[in-house]
């Protein structure tokens, strides 16, 4: 029996039991300075972190809210006042709460424009989105909630890109992982990740690695106390299971929190190719169509917990362990003629890949607080070590004019990392109004690569070698911000060291990088109203290749079509600028902003053919790229039933540099934009709805057509909201399709791409909570 046939039985047989009697908490909402009523303010009921029930004040600021025995937490949000989160507490008994909200104050660090959780909440130094009510990506991946996210976009293989551009530092809790790379984050389930920050210019206390940002991934950890848990099933078509169980428990000294998932799902997809090559005097025409079937598999265990060593310091441990298996079948269809359209000849190949990979993270933190407000110091160690086994089992056959002996092929990529991150952080503040903040990171990461590869029983010795890449960076930053009235500033400077080495055991190439750089930063504000601020920032940034980028040793797929690496790519900076305002006018809110990036020594894909009409696909430095745009997110909530909200962003850029005594000069334009409308009707149904499309693009030799995606889905509550089943449809009209044009004097190249289809999932979640003792009482002031 599949695992989530299984978990469906059991989330049914915990809903069969879950009758018990309803109680009642309710209450008014008061402004805290002015004692007015404040009303349309949202309510949560919180169980083990997720949405139970919700409700708004009425005119008169009155609430009331009914559920079962359990343990929960109040959330509490209205614009253009603090979000309050109760402490937990037991309902065993009605209860009257009245709530008094303090206003926001304006500060450096925060400011929420958007106060539904579950919507995008904008911050001076980023954008939040939170995950917890998101119908569209359940039952999905990182991948999925990351394209609902305003600003971000996820291609159809798996690259991550901000505002249009990929170069971009995915994070995991605040730190690296190499699940960002190569589409490890669709082996996320989407039900771990409880938020997703988007830091368009970050400041000196984060990484300067990523030109066009930063997008971190913050996943889910326990914050009630007692016994808490929730159990998730899915199904969809094409064939996709997921489960997914959650299980807490908090007391005063400890708070231990694991969670076990399992997905298993198939993709089709498929790429068709045109080729038409000029040489000599001669033209030949490929056409290509390659058609794919791929089923992925991830089984992940998380476990940790917090020592509460007092009130001041916090201690947690925890254990990450996924294991994936990759596996696909692709038939590759080749059909040569030439100019009239005569056939030539024809090539049939066939690949079989499985690819097992491990990957392990243990983590230590260390969090401690003072008795001076905000003064804080946190430090940890994250030791990661994975492997994976790419294997590649190749037949290829020529069938027209004759039939030709079949050629086997088997190649072999093993490889492995073990990485060490190290960071300190330290807050001060110096009076009300003024603060410092200092810390230092150390990266350290070793990859070995071991491939090779045996043609009809003979090892082929130019696909045969073995990589070393080591990579250490050290750094440290130091930064100071003061208020003075309306206007806010934070000033910083960091400095990074990079120590970077890659190697062949045929010593064909020994490159060592060595490098220092400062990388400053400025953010300015001005409150210019109660509801509005102007910003104003700058921060230099690196972008170094990534491993993938520097491994000259690729697949063997698709021979005519290879992607490699250049071991002797440097570094690019990137100056960025950008000017914003966050306004909240009522019930609409807006957050227009400029940008401007200019980059010295880009690195951009380049094609090239070879002596037999093939294709090469190499990352080079080219020379400079400027990029300048506008980005405007806006939200209107007209009713307490319907969230509107919509994502554009224009830019233009332009690339000058050259390469091999050529040169790659591009200038464009394009936009993108993502619509999204979110229904919530109580006790009946809930919907959601999104809409995104990308303009066409001209880079420095393709050309890529416009895009565009989308989804809806629908969920309803039973069982006194502990049980939540919920329908959605991703890549609604089937329109995921990668078309790419690439025109040179002498080739002409066209592909069209898909790698899944239309999609539909069905998920159900069960929640539980049970206390431990029923001493807990909601606070009487909150």
């Amino acid at each position: 029996m599949k695992p989530f046939k299984l978990l469906i039985a059991l989330l049914f047989g915990f809903a069969a039991f879950a009758q018990s009697p309803e109680f009642t908490i309710k209450g008014k909402v008061v402004d805290a300075k002015t004692k007015q009523p404040l009303p349309y303010v949202t309510i949560t009921l919180l169980s083990s972190s997720q949405k139970v029930k919700e409700t708004a004040s009425d005119e008169n600021g009155n609430y009331i809210l009914k559920s079962v025995s359990g343990n929960y937490q109040l959330k509490v949000e209205f614009m253009s006042f603090k979000t309050f989160i109760s402490e937990s507490f037991k309902m065993n008994q009605d209860l009257v709460q009245n709530i008094s909200l303090e206003e926001e104050v304006h500060q450096l660090e925060e400011v929420n424009v958007v106060a539904e959780k579950s919507a995008v909440e904008l911050k001076l130094d980023k954008k939040v989105f939170n995950v917890g009510k998101d119908i569209l990506s359940r039952g999905g991946s990182a991948n999925d909630i990351l394209n609902n996210v305003p600003s971000v976009n996820v291609d159809i293989t798996g690259v991550v890109s901000l505002r249009g551009n990929n170069s971009v530092t995915v994070l995991i809790d605040g730190k690296p992982s190499m699940l960002a790379a190569n589409n490890g984050l669709s082996q996320i389930s989407a039900a771990n990740i409880e938020k997703v920050e988007v830091i368009t210019n970050p400041s000196a206390a984060y990484e300067a690695q990523g030109g066009g940002g930063i997008i971190n991934i913050i996943l889910k950890k326990n914050s009630l106390k007692g016994f808490n848990g929730s159990l998730q099933a899915g199904i969809g078509n094409p064939e996709n299971y997921n489960t997914n169980a959650n299980v807490s428990y908090k007391t005063e000294k400890i708070n231990l929190f694991s969670n076990l998932g399992y997905r298993e799902l198939n993709v089709y997809g498929y790429d068709k190719q045109f080729q038409r090559n000029s040489s000599n005097g001669v033209t030949s025409i490929l056409n290509q169509y390659n058609d794919d079937k791929g089923n992925y598999s991830t089984v992940s265990l998380y476990f940790g917990g917090d020592y509460y060593i007092n009130d001041k310091n916090i201690l947690t441990g925890s254990y990450y362990r996924s294991k994936n298996t990759n596996r696909e079948n692709t038939q590759y269809n080749y059909n040569y003629s030439d100019v009239n359209n005569a056939a030539d000849s024809i090539i049939s190949r066939s690949q079989k890949y499985v690819e097992p990979q491990i990957y392990n993270v243990f983590e230590l933190n260390y969090a401690k607080t003072f008795d001076k407000k905000d003064k804080k110091w946190n430090s940890s160690l994250q030791y990661v070590f994975w492997n994976d086994n790419e294997n590649q089992y190749i037949d290829q056959q020529r069938t027209f004019p004759d039939q030709s002996p079949v050629s086997n092929l088997y190649t072999n990529d093993i490889e492995s990392s073990n990485d060490i991150f190290i960071k300190s952080d330290f807050v001060n503040p110096i009076n009300e109004n003024s603060k410092i903040e200092m810390g230092i990171r150390g990266d350290l990461r070793a990859i070995r690569s071991d491939y090779y590869t045996i043609l009809d029983d003979m090892l082929q010795e130019q696909f045969t070698n073995k990589l070393k890449y080591d990579e250490n960076l050290y750094s440290a930053y130091f930064q100071f911000g003061s208020k003075i009235k309306r206007f806010n500033y934070l000033l910083g400077l960091r400095s990074e060291l990079s120590d970077i080495k890659i190697s062949d055991r045929k010593n064909t190439f020994n490159n060592a990088k060595n490098y220092i750089n400062l990388f400053p930063t400025v953010h300015l504000v001005y409150n210019l109203t109660a509801k509005t601020d102007l910003q104003l920032s700058y921060s230099k940034r690196i972008n170094r290749p990534r491993f993938w980028q520097l491994n000259p040793f690729s697949g063997l797929s698709d021979l005519r079509n290879l992607t490699v690496g250049n071991p002797d790519l440097n570094p690019m900076f990137t100056d960025s600028f950008e000017f914003t305002v966050l306004a909240k006018p009522g019930k609409f809110s807006i957050n227009p902003s400029v940008y401007y990036k200019h980059t010295t020594n880009f690195f951009e894909y380049i094609v090239e053919r070879t002596n037999e009409n093939y294709f090469i696909n190499t990352p080079v430095n080219l020379g400079t790229e400027n990029r300048y745009g506008a980005e405007v997110l806006a939200t209107y909530n007209p009713t307490n039933w319907l969230r509107l909200s919509l994502d554009f962003n224009y830019y233009k850029f332009k690339q000058e540099g050259s390469y091999k005594n050529v040169n790659y000069n591009a200038e464009d334009q394009t936009w993108l934009s993502n619509f999204r409308s979110v229904l919530k009707f109580p006790k009946i149904i809930s919907a959601d709805f999104s809409f995104r499309y990308r303009g066409k693009n001209q880079g420095v030799q393709t050309l890529t057509e416009a895009q565009y995606l989308a989804n809806v889905g629908v969920s309803k509550d039973f069982l006194e909201d502990k049980m939540s089943v919920t329908v959605n449809v991703n890549n609604l009209f089937d329109s995921q399709i990668r078309k790419r044009e690439t025109t040179t004097p002498s080739y002409y190249l066209q592909s069209e791409s898909k790698s899944q289809g239309r999609y539909v999932n069905l998920t159900v979640i069960y929640r539980f909570n049970r206390t431990k003792s029923d001493k807990d009482r909601l606070p009487e002031n909150m």
